[in-house]
């Protein structure tokens, strides 16, 4: 029988928070398995011991924070009127049904005035880290390195031409030792120095609104401004163990040795072995994974390419002779080591002139087959044979798994396509929190899924567990808040 409905918004019910909630909501399971005292200590030395008014706490502040980037809320303004008519949200904060939701610009002064130039956000990742460690969801052994791109508050029509100075890249002076290395061995005198002291400079596209975005041009890649996202997931659980932020211009292999180093120290990480993009693929890097015995795979880089001519690999490199064997079957010998640490191999003129596959070799004037090697590149060929190995497929297979999908996860759900401030260091933050909350949502998930599961093997080895835990459980509720309580800590209510 149809019924008219009658209004009910009036009434007057007996609820409490903890009814409305629902039992499996994903704000239950991190509040139950994620600590968040930490954030309170960290931040004690910005606020005043013993004047000015009552502050908000730190940790509510930035609860309300975590709530707008786990569940993709990019507006401040918009996360506040949320969390006023979400009953889940005021239950993980702690607020009544009555009580008086903070206003969207104590979260944005708080960022502008007590918080800026701090690494709050910094210490609150690392912090999350540490618990997952803790709790032996990272491996710590097998990590996986990526970068994404988050478009910057930014048009990309407004912008300067600047003339900037090109920093000299960290591994220069081991370069240079290693090319003047290289050249006495060859019995080559050692290169002059360059008398010339202007730094080098290159134009770049400085945006008018954000000038620390970086102008992004590459092969499939959307143009205009934008930030990196250089992201580290362990190979266990794909949880995020580093993210750093660069404007776009900057290459993904610049930061990455720096970044790996910095996971070593502050975690203790002992690294076995990295999967990586074929943008990693430099000599530098090869190198420096080699000599610290971690097994890198690297995806395989196409060769830019000229149609109708030869590929590079087809001139073989000997090593015994120092030298490359063309397709021809004729040898190039040595000629000398650049300034940038490039051997130069050539032909002779003589025999190429009348090579029936000069066309397909070379369009020089002079008729001379040119062909480099860095000096390292023995390390990179080493790192390219790894990947051919059925470990290293193993390996390489993972990580579409981990670190594509982690970076899937935060455009599609976390709101990681665009970057919700201008300038760097905001932008850094963005990042760094909304890692932490990817976190803190695959923690929570797999501890629970571990909590039930070992529950579930102690109640089939004691059948009366079931009915114990079902008593306690109806026990604590008599009594207001023990039943959240006894929600935290189940085991070790009912070994006890």
């Amino acid at each position: 029988m149809l019924r008219t409905p009658t209004a009910a918004q009036h009434e007057l019910e007996m609820v409490t928070l903890e009814q409305l909630v629902p039992k499996d909501h994903l704000l239950r399971l991190i509040d139950r398995h994620i600590q968040f005292d930490f954030i309170r200590e960290r931040t004690a030395h910005l606020y005043c011991a013993d004047n000015g008014r009552p502050a908000l706490d730190p940790v509510l502040l930035f609860k309300m924070l975590f709530i707008g980037y786990l569940f993709g809320i990019r507006s401040e303004r918009q996360l506040i009127k949320e969390i006023q008519v979400n009953v889940a949200y005021r239950w993980f904060l702690g607020l009544r049904l009555t009580d008086k939701v903070p206003d969207a610009s104590t979260l944005s002064q708080n960022r502008r005035r007590r918080f800026v130039g701090t690494d709050i956000e910094q210490a609150i990742f690392d912090a999350i880290v540490e618990q997952a460690i803790k709790h032996g969801l990272i491996g710590g052994r097998v990590f996986y390195s990526d970068s994404t791109h988050l478009k910057a508050s930014a048009n990309k029509g407004r912008y300067k031409v600047h003339q900037v100075e090109q920093n000299p890249l960290e591994y220069l002076a081991e370069l240079n030792a290693a090319i003047a290395e290289d050249r006495e061995a060859h019995g080559k005198k050692p290169l002059p120095p360059d008398d010339d002291d202007t730094p080098p400079t290159k134009e770049v596209k400085v945006s008018l609104v954000d000038p620390d975005a970086g102008y992004m041009v590459r092969e499939g890649k959307p143009t205009g401004f934008f930030y990196l996202d250089h992201r580290t997931v362990d190979g266990a659980h794909a949880l995020i163990t580093d993210t750093y932020v660069t404007p776009a211009s900057v290459h993904d292999s610049v930061p990455y040795l720096a970044r790996l180093e910095r996971m070593r120290q502050r975690f203790d990480f002992d690294i076995a072995a990295v999967g990586l993009d074929a943008g990693y693929s430099t000599p530098p890097i090869c190198k420096s994974l080699i000599e610290q015995n971690i097994f890198a795979v690297i995806g395989y880089r196409r060769p830019t390419h000229r149609e109708g001519y030869f590929y590079k690999r087809e001139y073989q490199y000997d090593p015994i002779r120092n030298g490359y064997v063309c397709p021809e079957g004729e040898f190039l010998p040595y000629r000398t080591t650049t300034r940038h640490g490039y051997r130069e191999y050539v032909s002779q003129a003589a025999i190429c002139t009348s090579c029936p596959s000069r066309t397909q070799c070379t369009q020089s004037r002079n008729k001379v087959k040119l062909v480099t090697r860095h000096i390292w590149q023995h390390y990179q060929e080493a790192v390219d044979a790894n990947r051919l190995s059925a470990k290293g497929k193993k390996l390489y297979a993972r990580r579409k798994e981990t670190v594509e999908r982690s970076f899937a996860d935060a455009k599609q759900l976390h709101g990681h396509r665009y970057a919700r401030f201008r300038g760097l260091a905001k932008v850094m933050a963005q990042a760094l929190l909304a890692a932490a909350c990817q976190n803190m949502k695959k923690m929570a998930m797999l501890l629970e899924k571990a909590l039930r599961l070992l529950l579930a093997q102690i109640s089939a080895s004691h059948p009366s567990f079931r009915h114990a835990l079902a008593e306690l459980s109806s026990f604590f509720e008599k009594f207001n808040g023990s039943e959240r309580n006894f929600e935290r800590e189940p085991l070790q209510i009912a070994l006890a």
